[in-house]
């Protein structure tokens, strides 16, 4: 099996070599025979990297620890879902994963745009493989996947404990969706600036791309957010993390650009802005990939450092160097067609988002860069932390709000004072009506969350009155009742109403970010059973402590210990939360004894939470394992001077019984724990905010009927015209 994969990696390489040098030959020498051949290489290439990833899944789920990044990266004792899903917690198995869906991308698009953009596609289609290339090369040389040992162990080291999520299994997938979705709008562009096409054509042949990379680069960040709040115990979602900020940087600059392309589509404006937007988006897309693997900055989201830091440095300086030199030498057909003609005005209010998107990009690339800039400038290596991020994000994120809200009601080119008053003003009453209902219920602690609050309403404002505007005059033009003229509505102007979702989804989020950050009550406590503390209002009782085995195929997979903690609120019973931390066994039974090895491997936090949408409550053990130590000692002298008085079999059973023994131990003595315990205001506005969001990115996603039937007599007119020129 492994000789398959490896096989199909070199020629996998090989067809992109032949398709870049196949695509730009046609392009040069007029010849569209060899174009399509070009774009038949990306299609193989798409095959080819199918049947190199389902080798390696296979190699998973049979756990053939014949493979080293098996072995290394999977275990017997790991379940089924999660065997799955460990192909990318490696390496090699995500550069493979980058690969195949770039490849399953790149077919896509160039099938579907295999009659339109002929001077621009043989471009795009040798960047595709370009890429393809690039990440392939790597596989073959540097970091292959099938690598094999000639003897097999019996057991793999395990999947990271704390990749053992269920939203681990999609999040990684989402992030290099929109990682490698997002090659192809730069793709495309590179081909448009190299065929000195400028026109928006190759704009709307890729919109829809950088739409699904934008969608799913967005949940892949929002499910990294839900993991860290619920598996890594330090009680947050967002710490500001280098891989954080690496997903976050292209997602930022992507929401700019397909802002802003709607200006050059309706009035030929911004072109270089966004021919810039997205290469710029192309390269931090690379960038974020290289920072997940590379080591080179400290992370929480980095699971082993990269060996590829020198080529992946020099592909992205090539793709700097190379955008950079394509813009400027293509300035004089960049030129807008029109000038700005109002600061009140929707164009305005556009650019005026896009730039504060960009600026929020720069703030996030500087403070993630600053130990390598700081250790550069002065040989000192000093980071910053979420205070000097939060110092200036949160004033953009108020302005992006805000604008958020004005610029789908202001009208175009210039803004007249009947215009603005027909527009802003239920909004505003919104606005103004929430100001008071805050300030009259004490809410005023925090001026920027209060702000926040008040430019969420006014966004909710706008967009309910265009949804009952349109609603209402659609129930005059059809007769259809409210429900169903809503929803035709909808599927006619998909794309604006999707708009308006998202804008909508951003502010609930952001009401959520902001009120969790600032009205956060947090403690660390040392407890014994029946013990209690006091956050938040909430009185914490610790009730006892818990403690198990958990088994997998006859082996050992984790230890156990927690606690039940019970949350009760002005007497009232609030929750029962079940909190605890689970210990893996490591391999290295010489080092740490045949008992010790069980508490010395990877821990994980198990959370117990309550979530409502008002407030979460949310705590996570720290279980004081020292008592246990010496009597693990002791166990580990008996078990080396028993080693070859007892079969294998004696030995697992008297394991079994002391670990036994050990459990039963902490449940009957528990000494004190340290919990965590905090109280996070709507924490949950996060996640429905996250959803409404994604919603509205199907919206604008899903195509129209009419969209699609217009392309079938698109199709249908261009096939009769080449019929009626060969006659």
């Amino acid at each position: 099996m492994a000789g398959v994969g490896a096989s199909c990696l070199i020629l996998a390489l090989a067809v992109c070599a032949y398709g870049i040098a196949a695509s730009l030959y046609g392009v040069r020498a007029g010849r569209r025979d060899w174009v399509d051949s070009g774009r038949r290489a990306v299609y193989a290439l798409a095959f080819l990297g199918t049947v190199a990833f389902a080798v390696l899944e296979i190699a998973f789920l049979r756990s053939d620890f014949s493979f080293t990044v098996v072995a290394t990266h999977s275990s017997t004792t790991t379940p089924v879902y999660y065997r799955a899903a460990a192909a990318w917690s490696s390496q090699e198995g995500s550069l493979l994963l980058w690969v195949w869906l770039l490849s399953l991308w790149s077919s896509l698009v160039l099938f579907m745009v295999r009659r339109r953009l002929r001077d621009v596609a043989p471009y795009a289609q040798a960047v595709l493989l370009g890429f393809g290339a690039f990440f392939t090369s790597l596989l073959v040389f540097a970091a292959s996947p099938f690598e094999t040992v000639p003897i097999a162990p019996v057991e793999g080291t395990g999947l990271n404990p704390l990749l053992r999520h269920p939203s681990m299994m999609i999040h990684p997938p989402m992030l290099y969706s929109g990682y490698t979705l997002f090659a192809v709008p730069f793709a495309f562009a590179i081909g448009a600036l190299a065929a000195r096409r400028i026109d928006a054509e190759w704009i709307r042949a890729t919109r829809r791309f950088a739409l699904a990379a934008w969608f799913f680069l967005g949940i892949g960040i929002l499910l990294g957010a839900r993991w860290s709040y619920a598996e890594l115990g330090w009680g947050g979602y967002w710490a500001w993390d280098p891989v954080e900020n690496a997903s976050l940087m292209p997602w930022l600059t992507g929401t700019a650009f397909l802002h802003s392309v709607m200006i050059q589509e309706k009035r030929g404006m911004l072109k270089v802005w966004n021919v810039s937007l997205v290469l710029a988006t192309g390269v931090l897309a690379v960038l974020g990939t290289f920072l997940v693997r590379s080591g080179i900055l400290d992370s929480i989201h980095a699971f082993g450092a990269s060996t590829l830091g020198v080529p992946f440095v020099s592909l992205i300086g090539v793709m700097i160097a190379g955008s950079i030199a394509l813009v400027v030498t293509r300035r004089d057909i960049l030129r807008s067609e029109h000038r700005l003609d109002s600061l009140l005005s929707r164009e305005a209010m556009f650019l005026g988002n896009n730039i504060v998107l960009v600026g929020l990009c720069f703030v996030v690339f500087w403070g993630t860069f600053f130990p390598l800039i700081s250790e550069a400038v002065t040989g000192t290596k000093a980071a910053v932390g979420p205070p000097w991020f939060d110092r200036y994000t949160v004033p953009l994120a108020l302005v992006l709000v805000l604008l958020s809200g004005i610029g789908p009601v202001i009208a175009w080119r210039r803004a007249t004072a009947a215009n603005a008053r027909r527009n802003f003003m239920v909004p505003t009453g919104v606005a103004g009506l929430t100001l008071a209902v805050l300030v009259a219920a004490g809410v005023t602690g925090s001026v920027t969350a209060l702000l926040m609050f008040v430019f969420g309403a006014f966004v909710a404002g706008v967009v309910g009155q265009e949804l009952y505007r349109g609603t209402q005059a659609r129930r005059v033009m059809s007769g259809d009742g409210p429900a169903r003229a809503l929803v035709a509505l909808v599927r006619r102007n998909r794309r604006r109403y999707g708009g308006y979702t998202i804008h909508l989804g951003m502010a609930v989020l952001f009401i959520g970010v902001a009120a969790s950050s600032a009205f956060q009550h947090a403690r660390d406590v040392r407890l014994s059973p029946g013990g209690r503390a006091s956050v938040g209002g909430y009185d914490v009782r610790y009730v006892r402590p818990t403690a198990s085995i958990t088994t997998r195929q006859g082996r050992v997979e984790r230890i156990n210990f927690g606690a039940v903690v019970d949350v009760r609120r002005g007497g009232r019973h609030v929750a029962t939360l079940n909190t605890a931390r689970s210990y893996y066994p490591s391999q290295a039974i010489v080092a740490f004894g045949p008992i010790g090895r069980f508490f010395e491997g990877e821990s994980e936090s198990e959370v117990g939470m309550h979530a409502t949408l008002t407030r979460d409550i949310w705590a996570a053990v720290s279980p004081d394992t020292s008592t246990l130590r010496p009597i693990i000692d002791r166990g580990d002298k008996v078990f080396e001077q028993a080693a070859g008085k007892l079969s294998p079999q004696q030995e697992s059973i008297a394991l079994g019984q002391a670990i036994t023994g050990l459990v039963d131990r902490y449940r009957a003595a528990p000494p004190p724990a340290t919990f965590r315990i905090i109280g996070s205001p709507m924490v949950t506005w996060i996640w429905l905010g996250g959803l409404i969001v994604f919603g509205g990115g199907l919206i604008a996603l899903w195509p129209a009927p009419d969209a699609a039937r217009r392309r079938v007599r698109a199709g249908y007119a261009a096939r009769v015209a080449r019929e009626l020129g060969r006659a």
